[in-house]
């Protein structure tokens, strides 16, 4: 049976909202794609990538081979006093910048025909039931009708709120925060250092650098009214941070800065938008699948719009299959966090992983998917 072509416009040009359009554009749909935001530019992200989706991006020309990217197998784990152990990785990775990723995936979208309108907002997005179509109000008094939306608009942005999205009602005590780096350290190895309220990461990207990316508390940043000495007197209490910190050459002007990173449940498909990516779900970062789920979410909802017939079915389409991959992963991602960012429960966590690695090795099931 031939596959109907649809119109679809995507509200957001993250690694979700790319991929997607690329696979829509393939598929011979009509694909416009909406970003606030020029290319390049810098994301909050942990910049690594769960091998589960290494076959996929290869299949369809995604997989950057003529880059040098560093191939990830390890896992470094330190409590808050600095004590640390080292096991291997399941599946592993790879690391890559969102700056350099999703710039190129940017190029590529544009290579397949793909309309995109980056430095553009979208508004406000309404659907109206009696023309069966959605109404998308732009920044600058333009008005977009679509029979099809895809919200790939990130961890936390005003359509959540005119949408009336549960979780934009809850305040989140989290903060993230996003330096590229030069430093010493195995370019095999992805690490998570905790630290009082939160937890850091660290890997490999392209050309040498180094992502460092932590999750932190918005109550201590303000108590200590800057980012520089809530480091020093919070970060810095776990040695191998303090080292990092002090010795490493930090390569942007200044640090990437979100604020209320939320993790409450979210619905895949609400007002009849496919979310994607963090739009649909956002798993904490210490599972470090956060772009593989992105990815695979773009899969899942280009699958629905190419085989459903109906807008009842591309929508049930999508929302089951999206619980299915993803539903379990992020309620264990947020029962595992509860055992991070303190010092009692990291010690627990790092006690874990050295004496009961099948544990460990458990828990990364539950959070990653199977290659696709």
């Amino acid at each position: 049976m031939e596959k109907q072509k649809k119109e679809v416009v995507i509200v957001g040009g993250g690694l979700a909202g790319l991929i997607s359009a690329l696979l829509l554009a393939k598929s011979g749909h009509q694909v416009q794609l909406i970003e606030k935001k020029t290319y390049p530019f810098h994301r909050v992200c942990g910049e690594y990538v769960s091998n589960e989706v290494v076959s996929f991006l290869i299949r369809h020309g995604l997989y950057p081979d003529f880059l040098d990217l560093p191939q990830i197998h390890q896992f470094e784990f330190s409590d808050t006093g600095g004590k640390s152990v080292t096991i291997p990785l399941d599946l592993g990775g790879f690391g890559i910048s969102r700056h350099f990723l999703d710039e190129w995936l940017y190029h590529k979208a544009l290579d397949e025909g793909v309309s995109v309108m980056a430095g553009t907002q979208v508004a406000q997005v309404n659907f109206d039931e009696k023309s069966d179509l959605f109404h998308l109000a732009l920044s600058d008094s333009r008005v977009i009708h679509t029979p099809f939306v895809l919200g790939a608009f990130g961890k936390r942005s005003k359509l959540d709120k005119s949408l009336h999205r549960n979780f934009i009602l809850q305040r989140s005590p989290y903060i993230g925060v996003k330096y590229h780096i030069k430093t010493d350290f195995s370019r095999d190895t992805v690490a998570l250092h905790n630290f009082r309220g939160g937890y850091c990461g660290l890997n490999a990207i392209e050309e040498g650098k180094y992502n460092l990316c932590y999750l932190g508390s918005r109550e201590q940043l303000r108590a200590y009214g800057s980012i520089e000495e809530m480091e020093r007197q919070i970060l810095w209490k776990n040695p191998i941070l303090k080292r990092i910190f002090s010795e490493s050459e930090f390569l942007l002007d200044k640090p990437e800065v979100i604020n209320e990173i939320n993790f409450e449940s979210k619905l895949p498909v609400e007002n009849h938008i496919l979310m994607i990516g963090d739009s649909a779900g956002l798993i904490t970062p210490l599972c470090g699948n956060g772009m593989a789920m992105a990815i695979h979410s773009a899969k899942l909802a280009v699958e629905a719009l190419d085989h459903g017939t109906s807008r009842k079915e591309i929508e049930q389409r999508y929302f089951t299959s999206w619980n299915a991959q993803f539903k379990k992963r992020l309620a264990v991602g947020r029962t595992v966090q509860k055992l991070f960012g303190s010092g009692k429960g990291s010690v627990i966590a790092r006690n874990l992983i050295e004496h009961v690695p099948f544990a460990a090795h458990l828990i990364m099931r539950n959070t990653h998917g199977q290659p696709f």
